[in-house]
């Protein structure tokens, strides 16, 4: 199996989304998600995988739920996670833009039943309360 994880991460009355330059859609932006490397724990995944992909630190990563993935070996691992410091500094050869956005105020996000849109609406949500 080949784990990925996928997080959202929560700055304030914020979440971090990103536009991944391999979606088709060019409005399009999600939630930051990778695979797990071996010898790496799913938290240690998802703390690397926002510092490789926008140069961000997080903390207080925490059990979503998970989903499977469209491909026959893959589990997708969903997170939330708390900004713990950075500015954003995009991987220019996975990212095309990233920032911060309120649950008012969310660009183009993904609509289909997926752990990424689950994520975005636990995001608005909680937002509401």
């Amino acid at each position: 199996i080949s784990p990925a994880t996928i997080t959202a991460v929560i700055k304030d009355d914020q979440i971090l989304l990103a536009r991944d330059l391999k979606f088709q859609d060019k409005q399009m932006f999600s939630v930051l998600a990778g695979f797990l490397e071996p010898g790496e724990s799913l938290e240690e995944c998802v703390q690397r995988e926002i510092m490789e992909e926008v140069g961000l630190a997080v903390t207080n990563v925490r059990y979503f739920k998970s989903q499977p993935w469209p491909f026959p070996d893959s589990l997708m691992i969903g997170f939330t996670a708390d900004y713990q410091g950075g500015d954003i500094k995009i991987d220019e050869s996975e990212i095309a833009e990233a920032g911060w956005f309120t649950a008012d105020a969310l660009p183009t996000v993904p609509t289909r039943r997926s752990l990424s849109s689950e994520l975005i609406q636990w995001f608005v949500n909680i937002s509401r309360h």
